[in-house]
């Protein structure tokens, strides 16, 4: 019941026929088949699987068809609800075979009662948050949150394969990393990009980055909800937002687009957003607030993030502050093209690839939790495109999580001037035998970390390190900070 803000719409617990101690618990957010779409998913075919999942798999119909005209599989559908492929996925190929093909996030338990066999599995990136805790003698407990019960997160891009026993206790198989992030997944045999040889053509390269982004934004319009989207007014959300007002259109989609722009007044996100929503046409709202109200969330954000990063923290006040029920956003660029300031200082291309893969493969412990900015790299694709304004294709990579304030009073300058009176210096020289472990460098750090450990005593290895730009020497996560930064600024 500490989860229940995650599914306003319905909620189910139920035990597993045959097995003690044994149950599903589920809170649901209706985005598909809102009549049968209710959780653990049960089908008369298979009466010894459950499974409960959280996510959306982009391909289930696309997998529906696959199966019925390439693989002969035959699937019967009982619900409209993506889910319900993995169910039949499973039943013809196994569990490695049935992660693999999933194109979407997800994160879900698979009880198999027949093979006595359990299932966690997880998206390559961790979008959807899993966690799960084990005592020595078998006692399984998995949630989509870690608030109420001491556990860890399960890693993205992996399946675990559990025994399940007569008591309904479980003893752990095996843990299968099934994807990384360099290797072509496979559901990619279907998408319809030009493959790259020796000697290819930019040209080439730019076409299928336009084809990959627009069946990015077409495979996410699966919803039966309203549909909306973040807008900062850099060019990855602006691109996002104009792409899938497109879509809409030309889906003959009914309802406007509504995008979200936050920040304080006449914050350079708030102005750019402006500009894009008019250029594209969407019903545009804002959502103002200031440094009072800000600080005040603090508590609650940090209770709902389950971190005490310094970056994740500054920058997720807009999550708790939009109401949609399915919202896009442009997050995830910066780490896949490069797109963050320091990338300037790194020493050499093969470096720069080194920390591209690191920051993806840690999206889950920061950024999926913020929409992030502006990529150069997106808008040499783009160009000509006229999706959006031209000064929003070039405008310069905004400093990380800032762009909601002012340039001259900064929202992470804002929240050190409110930290420093209420950690004083004392403390904060005893900050290494206080928190021996991830110790805080700042004060708004150690702030943030007295916050998280009132909500989550002995739990700060959740985080294994701070987010932090490489190669400079940076002491704050704030692009502002940098050097590159304000040197922009002034020109």
């Amino acid at each position: 019941m500490k989860i229940a803000h995650r599914g306003p719409d319905a909620f189910r617990f139920e035990n597993v026929s045959g097995y003690t101690n044994c149950c599903f618990g589920f809170h649901r957010l209706a985005v598909v088949d809102p009549l049968f779409g209710m959780q653990p998913i049960r089908v008369k075919k298979y009466p010894y699987l459950w499974l409960c999942y959280n996510g959306e798999i982009y391909n289930h119909r696309k997998a529906k068809e696959v199966g019925k005209m390439q693989q002969d599989f035959g699937f019967e559908y009982q619900t409209n609800v993506d889910g319900e492929i993995i169910l039949h996925l499973y039943d013809k190929g196994g569990i490695e075979q049935t992660v693999s093909m999933l194109d979407g996030v997800f994160a879900f338990i698979l009880l198999d009662t027949a093979n006595k066999k359990v299932f966690l599995g997880r998206d390559t990136y961790g979008v959807r948050p899993l966690f799960k805790t084990m005592t020595e003698d078998g006692f399984l407990a998995v949630c989509s949150e870690a608030k109420g019960i001491s556990m860890e997160p399960f890693l993205p891009g992996h399946y675990e394969v559990l025994d399940l026993k007569p008591n309904g206790k479980v003893a752990s198989v095996e843990i299968v990393k099934y994807h990384h992030c360099r290797d072509e997944p496979l559901h990619a045999l279907y998408d319809n990009v030009e493959k790259l040889f020796p000697g290819f053509e930019l040209e080439t390269v730019k076409n299928n980055i336009r084809i990959l982004f627009n069946n990015a934004v077409k495979k996410r319009l699966m919803t039966d909800r309203r549909i909306g989207c973040l807008l900062s007014g850099g060019l990855d959300s602006s691109l996002v937002a104009a792409t899938l007002l497109k879509q809409l259109k030309e889906a003959q989609v009914q309802y406007p687009l509504q995008t979200f722009a936050i920040g304080m007044e006449d914050s350079p996100d708030l102005l750019a957003a402006r500009k894009v929503a008019n250029h594209i046409g969407s019903e545009h709202h804002e959502v103002l607030f200031n440094s009072e109200e800000g600080i005040q969330a603090l508590d609650e954000v940090i209770f709902s993030l389950e971190t005490y990063d310094i970056t994740t923290v500054r920058a997720s006040y807009i999550r708790k502050n939009t109401d949609s029920v399915v919202i896009f956003s442009g997050e995830g660029s910066d780490e896949l093209t490069q797109g963050y300031i320091y990338f300037h200082k790194a020493p050499s291309p093969e470096k720069a690839e080194e920390e591209s893969e690191r920051l993806l493969r840690e999206l889950y412990l920061f950024d999926v939790l913020r929409a992030d900015r502006t990529t150069a790299a997106h808008g040499e694709t783009f160009e000509d495109s006229n999706l959006i304004p031209k000064e929003i294709l070039w405008r310069p990579k905004e400093a990380f999580s800032d762009g909601i304030t002012s340039v001259k009073n900064s929202w992470f300058k804002i929240l050190q001037e409110y930290v420093e009176h209420q950690v004083d210096d004392a403390v904060m020289a005893n900050a290494a035998q206080k928190f021996p472990f991830n110790t805080p460098k700042t004060k708004e750090g150690y702030y943030y970390r007295q916050i998280f450990e009132r909500h989550y005593p002995g739990r700060a290895y959740w985080l294994n390190h701070y987010w932090m730009p490489k190669w400079i020497n940076a002491t704050d996560p704030s692009a502002r900070t940098l050097t590159h930064y304000k040197s922009a600024a002034k020109a």
